[in-house]
């Protein structure tokens, strides 16, 4: 399977709300995607099939204004997991924010998903602190 991978890539809300409940398990529900991407985020990776071009992955980048980004919501397709596609997306997030001038990438995750960040994407551990709101 060919897959593209697009910095700010153009998408739109039902690919992304569809992909994102299909990735984190929950229904799928109106969320204003772009609106808040393009309010709050540095940029986005689209990970899209050669042929159909249906949306195969995608990464939110945020950030905080100047030289730290953030990874959040890495989500795969189901048809597209353990190919790689979840690492290339997180490599052309790291690609896209450090052309946009940041010096360093965070993530977050939970501790099954340790061997993906760490091992797949090339993150190393660090302490954090975290409060539920």
């Amino acid at each position: 399977m060919t897959i593209t991978y697009l910095w700010r890539g153009a998408f739109d809300d039902d690919e992304v709300g569809a992909l994102h409940a299909e990735a984190f398990g929950h229904p799928v529900v109106p969320s204003g995607w772009r609106a808040r991407l393009e309010r709050h985020s540095l940029g986005w990776v689209c990970a899209r099939r050669a042929g159909d071009r249906a949306l195969a992955g995608f990464v939110n980048v945020a950030w905080d204004g100047g030289r730290h980004a953030f990874v959040l919501d890495t989500a795969v397709a189901a048809a597209a997991r353990r190919s790689g596609v979840g690492a290339r997306l997180v490599a052309a997030a790291a690609e896209g924010a450090r052309a946009a001038g940041c010096d360093w990438l965070h993530v977050d995750f939970e501790e099954h998903l340790r061997p993906f960040y760490l091992d797949a994407c090339g993150f190393r551990p660090t302490e954090a602190g975290l409060i539920r709101l």
